[in-house]
């Protein structure tokens, strides 16, 4: 049986500080999700997701029974 886990956030990341993650000084993301929890995850799970503005947008993040990474799911 799955005991699959889900977090939704809002994010909103300007283009300047996403840029810190292609100069290797950013690796996770630190953010409230909808429950009021700090959650962190890796930055590498946004980049499809990234335009010439940024990162901006609600997400629910999919985590396995062993809070591993599982999908990103970006909502319109």
């Amino acid at each position: 049986m799955s005991a699959e886990r889900s977090v939704n956030i809002s994010l909103r990341i300007p283009a300047d500080e996403y840029l810190r993650v292609y100069q290797g000084e950013a690796k996770k993301v630190s953010a409230i999700d909808s429950q009021g929890r700090r959650i962190s995850f890796p930055v590498n799970i946004l980049q499809s997701f990234v335009t010439r503005d940024g990162i901006n947008g609600s997400f629910t993040i999919l985590f396995d029974e062993e809070n591993r990474f599982k999908k990103i799911i970006k909502h319109a």
